[in-house]
């Protein structure tokens, strides 16, 4: 199957709402359990970015079971940045988490050196990957832990709509259509390792996570 790009920016009030109110605890918290699996020597203390934060559900998650984390969430999407404000507020994290309004590659990122890089459903939002690449070299610090990922295309409409059906049928229409969409907009592990390849990162490793999701990991030489 082809690799059909989608808009860049989920940037429509309904669209962020739906997605701030949809119970995504689970396989939110399935990439803080795996991010604690794949690299098990994350520093107590650190400073930390997510790229793409979105509505911070994952952002708060991630400073909950990281208490000496500081992190800075950072997204294009001003609906989806104004969701993600209300989390952290109620979550009692203001102090410890700080959203931007920035799109990459244009706009600056709050800082540079970070311990940790995180990235969860950007990469296939991107028209270019090597944007989301080139930023983690620039953001990251040396030997810096890695964390992206993402959904993986399938390999034919059957199998994309056997995903859809299984994992998307009792969903509103919108988060329906948007998942459809990101599976078809979505990389293959072999293209996400070519990317790797072309950025010089191809030190992290690649791997299947789901059915529908892949995950680039490890720390920067």
């Amino acid at each position: 199957m082809r690799r059909q790009p989608e808009a860049e920016l989920m940037d429509d009030a309904e669209q962020a709402a739906a997605y701030a109110q949809a119970d995504f605890s689970a396989p939110h918290q399935f990439i803080v359990d795996q991010i604690s699996r794949l690299l098990p020597g994350l520093p107590t203390f650190a400073r930390v970015l997510d790229l793409g934060c979105g509505p911070a559900d994952v952002t708060v998650r991630l400073a909950v079971a990281y208490p000496g984390w500081q992190i800075d969430g950072v997204d294009g999407a001003p609906a989806m940045l104004g969701q993600g404000q209300e989390r952290v507020i109620e979550a009692g994290l203001a102090a410890r988490i700080r959203l931007y309004l920035t799109r990459l590659p244009g706009d600056r990122l709050p800082g540079r050196g970070y311990d940790v890089v995180v990235s969860n459903s950007l990469l296939h939002h991107l028209h270019e990957p090597h944007v989301l690449w080139r930023t983690v070299r620039v953001a990251a610090a040396a030997g810096a832990a890695v964390y992206v990922t993402d959904l993986r295309r399938p390999r034919d409409e059957a199998s994309l709509q056997r995903l859809v059906e299984a994992h998307s049928s009792p969903s509103p229409v919108v988060l329906r259509r948007d998942f459809e969409a990101s599976l078809r907009a979505a990389f293959t592990v072999g293209e996400v390792r070519s990317q790797l390849s072309v950025a010089g990162l191809s030190g992290l490793a690649v791997a299947e996570l789901t059915d529908r999701h892949l995950a680039v990991f490890g720390c920067l030489a």
